[in-house]
């Protein structure tokens, strides 16, 4: 019978706060199950430059390749500060599995590109632990979106039976459509990333508590409706976007001088629940899982439970996946998928060509 098998997830996502690390045990039959978790949080100078590089505020190659090494440094921080709290000797561990940070996404143009950050070279030489990283390239260059890829990992954690959505509201927000049919899933558009970018611009705060300042705020209607005009929202699947696009310029294309900032941020936090609502609504599934940090936003996920009442919502809790830690779980999984030479890529989600074993093994040695 084959050992159960470890290995380390590692996911830093659009809204630059953190690093979040798994430690993912798979049994013989592949089901995993999260044993530790660990959050590093990221040093506000490194958020700035991972912003001012996703805006274009900043484009000098020496900026790139500095914050390549940095961020592997704290990959490395996250990784071994993750085994100390598990008690894990490292030769257990197959691989990690590192998302990497995206500073740029743009898989619809004709030489479509994507580009995470995060040496994963230097990362396997100070770990001592095989590492696998630069997942989506592969994806964008059989001609997919390189994005979503977690909806695969989903379609494990639910019955072969089962109808559901799963939801990710991170800094971008994205879906996940289990069927029995198959599975689909794309980007919805902004998640957090407007709503935290306005509240850094007006409080200084890195994002708000709860949806609490929008909360004090009104929906400005006339500024939804011409936001929800953008082309993305209308565009069909498969489709991704990033925080280069959904930033603070893309929201400055609107008058805003006119209104008071709580209320726009209030309609900052109804544009994402209607943009991801709409979709699900489509879909006719009546469950729906959510992780991400928008799960901790009461605000948010009420919007949400109010514009989906077909739906039951619910925290990935149920499936036992902590919400915080759904991504890292899903580039564990998508560690070993590489390692076992078995796609991982989803042609219907991505709109890649064929299916491809998505990741590049960095050995230890």
């Amino acid at each position: 019978m084959t050992q159960q098998r470890l290995f380390i997830g590692l996911m830093s996502g659009t809204s630059g706060d953190a690093i979040d690390a798994a430690l993912v045990r798979f049994d013989t039959a592949g089901r995993p199950r999260l044993m530790t978790s660990h959050q590093v949080a990221l040093p506000p100078s490194i958020q700035s430059r991972i912003f001012d590089l996703q805006s274009g505020l900043e484009t000098h190659i020496e900026r790139v390749c500095e914050l390549d090494v940095d961020m592997a440094d704290l990959y490395t921080k996250a990784v071994n500060e993750l085994l100390t709290r598990s008690g894990t000797d490292k030769a257990s561990i197959e691989a990690v599995g590192n998302h990497g940070q995206t500073l740029l996404h743009y898989p619809n143009l004709a030489r479509a590109f994507t580009l995470q950050v995060g040496d994963n070279h230097r990362l396997a030489e100070r770990t001592g632990i095989a590492v696998v990283g630069d997942f989506r390239r592969r994806d964008v260059a059989a001609g997919g979106q390189g994005a979503p890829l977690v909806p695969a990992f989903h379609k494990t954690l639910v019955d072969s039976t089962e109808s559901a959505v799963f939801l990710n509201i991170g800094g971008i927000a994205n879906i996940s459509v289990i069927a029995a049919a198959g599975v689909t899933g794309f980007d919805t558009g902004p998640g957090n990333t407007l709503i935290d970018a306005w509240i850094r611009r007006h409080k200084n705060k890195a994002f708000d508590q709860g949806g609490a300042w929008a909360a004090e705020g009104q929906v400005l209607e006339p500024l939804i409706s011409e936001m929800l005009a953008d082309p993305y929202f209308s565009q069909g699947a498969p489709k991704s976007t990033g925080q280069d696009y959904f930033n603070l310029t893309w929201l400055e294309r609107f008058e805003l001088k006119s209104y008071r900032a709580q209320d726009v941020q209030r309609s900052l936090l109804e544009l994402t629940a209607r943009s991801i609502a709409t979709e699900i609504n489509t879909t006719g599934c009546r469950t729906v899982y959510l992780s991400g940090g928008g799960y901790h936003n009461s605000l948010l996920v009420q919007r949400l439970v109010d514009l989906i009442p077909q739906a039951q919502l619910h925290s990935t809790d149920k499936l036992g996946v902590d919400p915080d830690f759904m991504e890292a779980m899903a580039f564990a999984w998508l560690a070993k998928q590489c390692v076992d030479g078995k796609c991982s890529g989803v042609p219907e989600v991505t709109g890649a060509v064929s299916t491809r074993i998505l990741g590049v093994v960095f050995p230890k040695h």
